[in-house]
């Protein structure tokens, strides 16, 4: 579990976050939404450690990272996965070769080891006959998946997705949404991805915060979202008729259970 306590960031004297209170639990995707100057990406900036912010405590599994020193944050990192918005792919190096960085990188293990786990992770996203390719050689949405396995390759505690979905058709960005959900499940993760796609938020939102000029305005399930009298919030999300009409029908049904 990730915790965020009364945390606040800065620049030149504008507050970008004001006192913000989050968790984010293990087994979950939690979802941070908002608009574009909201300060979602700030938030998950000053989690990864990018940007430090001026007050507050951020808590890994109860480690403060911010009291952490150099080497300790350095340990702590080795915890982490990210999958960035581009998939910031090594372009010169094949699938196998960019999963095989990390695990070069920082692992211990025997080269018969790192081999059979990135192999093994390339297996898990479904990519094992493009090892020998090179990103110029696949699909937008593969080159996610190569990120994907390679985010996992050294079996991460949290993974981090800044808007896993950007540039992918609608059926590719389920595909992806639908993977990170298993295997968050699957390996007990605490996953936070940074989205503007409403379609991951009704899809995988297991728990959703809504960051509005700074503050934390919403936040709850995707079951919630179609309950939520928050006006900010629906203004956001049900933008579209067709969302809208949604949130009619699901708000018809739950009256009738009651």
């Amino acid at each position: 579990m990730i915790e965020v306590k009364k945390l606040y960031k800065s620049f030149e004297d504008k507050d970008v976050l004001k006192n913000i209170d989050a968790k984010f639990e293990n087994g979950k995707t939690n979802l941070i939404i908002g608009q574009s100057g909201s300060g979602k990406t700030v938030l998950m900036k000053c989690i990864v450690g990018l940007l430090t912010p001026e007050k507050g405590e951020l808590l890994y599994d109860g480690r403060n990272f911010l009291q952490m020193g150099k080497n300790e944050k350095k340990l702590l990192r080795r915890e982490m996965g990210m999958i960035f918005q581009s998939a910031a792919l090594f372009d010169s190096m094949s699938v196998f070769e960019n999963v095989m960085f990390p695990l070069n990188m920082f692992s211990n293990d025997t080269l018969r080891e790192r081999t059979k786990r990135a192999m093994f992770c390339l297996d898990r996203v479904n990519l094992r006959d493009a090892k020998s390719k090179y990103p110029g050689e696949i699909s937008g949405g593969m080159q996610k998946r190569v990120a994907i396995a390679r985010a996992i390759a050294l079996n991460p505690q949290y993974l981090f997705c800044d808007e896993p979905n950007s540039g992918l058709d609608p059926k590719t960005s389920l595909v992806i949404d639908e993977l990170i959900h298993d295997i968050t499940t699957e390996y007990n993760m605490t996953t936070i991805i940074n989205t503007h796609d409403m379609n991951s938020v009704m899809g995988i939102g297991d728990k959703v915060i809504f960051i509005y000029e700074g503050n934390k305005e919403w936040e709850g399930t995707k079951k919630d979202v179609f309950t939520s009298e928050n006006e900010r919030l629906n203004n956001f999300i049900f933008a579209s008729d067709l969302l809208r009409k949604v949130k009619e029908v699901e708000a018809m049904k739950q009256t009738k259970l009651q």
